[in-house]
């Protein structure tokens, strides 16, 4: 058994995390730390896991916890998991961090895009990022990942094909993407509440969410070329849903591509991916919900002269957690759908 820690397990991604791990057959929750709700038993907080971790308690983080722990998972909001990350990875095999804090490689773009500085900017390069379709050469043998944000990953999934065939103009993409609520984490906001949220649909972030570098870094290297030929304007949107995503991507192709051409470049893209389901209609976030993957599909519009790419996926599966333990997975020389499913629940 692989010996798990969970830094940050009290909000969405962590009870997420709990609910993976314990379905897992070779993963063994050792801790699960929560300083906000230190001392709460994690059937009180999330009676869904009652069944799994009747008796766990979450507990402030302190060194001591790491001794005989293999892997540790970080859930904590973004830049709190880089004043812990040189104490943990001295003493755990594998670390897997949710946040954003290892995400971009240009140290520069933090406070631009999360208003401080980095504090290990040392640390940058030994971080994988961990989305495992597109990157995968670079997870095996790793010991430190960075998973995506799911704003990110959906939209990658979403280019993909056509950014690595070179169709697209790199310098001229709209992203738009609809989240549900437990995006915006657990604790309690004035925006997010049932009476905000509910019977509503509306944007945020406008041209200054901090996902956009990193979209912009993915195309980067995607389409193998300088971030300085990389424009990408994105624009968020909070539906009144749980949980879930669907990005819809413009793209300017370079040449003609019909939009069967197109579905037939992602089949052979995505073809040995049991993640990605490319279908002919449109992703539904509901199809995805519970599960690990992601569902993608392409138009090309003779009219307009663009390429509509669009990818749905569970913002808290393939979106935060269960890539997370997908990318565990490879560190450890699992097979990568071990404890995943690629079902959704329905209704």
């Amino acid at each position: 058994m692989i010996s798990v820690g969970i830094i940050g397990a009290s909000g969405y991604t962590g009870a997420e995390l709990l609910r993976l791990c314990y379905a897992h057959p070779e993963f063994e929750v050792a801790f699960a730390t929560g300083d906000s709700q230190a001392g709460v038993a994690v059937a009180e907080l999330y009676p869904s896991l009652a069944a799994a971790y009747g008796d766990t308690v979450f507990s402030a983080y302190e060194p001591s916890l790491l001794a005989g722990v293999d892997l540790v998972f970080f859930g904590l909001p973004h830049g709190a998991s880089q004043a812990l990350m040189v104490e943990v990875r001295q003493q755990v095999r594998w670390v897997v961090d949710l946040a954003a804090d290892f995400r971009l490689s240009d140290s520069s773009l933090y406070p631009q895009w999360y208003g401080e500085s980095h504090a290990v900017p040392e640390l940058l390069g030994d971080f994988v990022y961990g989305l495992p379709e597109l990157f995968r050469k670079q997870l095996v043998g790793a010991a430190a990942v960075a998973t995506p944000g799911c704003y990110p990953t959906a939209a990658a999934l979403a280019m993909a094909p056509l950014l690595t065939s070179g169709l697209v103009d790199t310098g001229s993409i709209v992203v738009n993407a609809v989240s549900g609520v437990s995006g915006a984490g657990r604790p309690p906001k004035a925006n997010t509440t049932f009476c905000a949220v509910d019977e509503d649909f509306t944007a945020y972030g406008l041209l200054t969410h901090r996902h956009t570098p990193e979209i912009e870094q993915s195309v980067a290297r995607l389409a193998g070329v300088d971030s300085s030929a990389v424009s990408v304007l994105f624009t968020p949107h909070l539906a009144p849903m749980n949980r879930g995503m669907l990005a819809t991507c413009y793209l300017r192709p370079v040449k003609s591509i019909s939009t069967d051409e197109a579905l037939g470049l992602y089949r052979s893209f995505y073809a040995d991916e049991q993640f990605v389901v490319v279908t002919d209609s449109s992703p539904s976030t509901k199809a995805c919900l519970g599960s690990n993957t992601a569902h993608v599909t392409v138009r090309s519009d003779s009219r307009t002269g663009l390429i509509v790419a669009l990818a749905a996926i569970d913002n808290l599966t393939k979106g935060a957690s269960g890539q997370a333990v997908q990318c565990a997975n490879i560190l450890a020389g699992l097979p990568e759908s071990t404890g995943l499913s690629s079902v959704g629940v329905f209704p």
